[in-house]
């Protein structure tokens, strides 16, 4: 089994933000597998499919990015999954607006949510698809850039953004990691 993780914050008020484009892509996934993700489980919001044989759980932890490690913990616990088989989605400052990474494993880059994964895991052997938000203008608190939404023109740049990183996860989950990298790497 494969548990695909998207990052990001719960609430209406946070929908649009740079912060949730993890919740954005596994949205964007479940539509595609005719799921939706809104089975509630301790401390977060499941669907589940069936990619080829493997089995696939979607899950948007609902404490926080900063504390997304406790959901998924409390998950790959329960389903027995090691690190190597949790895909992590999230957002990055560090990333030109719409690029892509993905790596099989590595450090944080400076985002909560990815720190609190490696702490609660106790491993930062877990892939990650990294997709850029742009850095912060410098007249703006990274917390506040994060916490901003999207503008209109945006969301249109990173439409065919998100659809390029659920082709990628789908690589992944089918154990086309390195495939991937290589055609999704900027």
């Amino acid at each position: 089994m494969k548990l695909v993780v998207g990052l990001g914050n719960p609430g209406e008020e946070y929908e649009r933000t740079r912060h949730n484009l993890g919740f954005q892509v596994l949205d964007r996934l479940a539509v595609r597998h005719g799921i939706v993700v809104d089975t509630k489980k301790k401390k977060s919001l499941i669907g589940r499919f069936r990619l080829g044989k493997e089995r696939v759980m979607l899950l948007k932890p609902q404490t926080f990015v900063n504390l997304s490690g406790e959901a998924v913990l409390y998950m790959a616990s329960f389903l027995r999954i090691m690190p190597e088989n949790i895909i992590v989605i999230c957002d990055d400052v560090n990333l030109s607006f719409g690029s892509v990474r993905i790596r099989k494993y590595g450090s944080s880059g400076g985002h909560n949510g990815i720190k609190s994964l490696i702490q609660f895991l106790k491993s930062d052997n877990f892939p990650r698809v990294r997709i850029g938000v742009g850095n912060s203008p410098e007249q703006i608190r990274l917390e506040q850039y994060v916490l901003s939404e999207f503008s209109s023109d945006e969301m249109t740049l990173l439409d065919p953004v998100i659809d390029k990183v659920c082709d990628a996860v789908s690589l992944i989950i089918e154990g086309e990691i390195d495939r991937a990298m290589n055609e999704f790497n900027q």
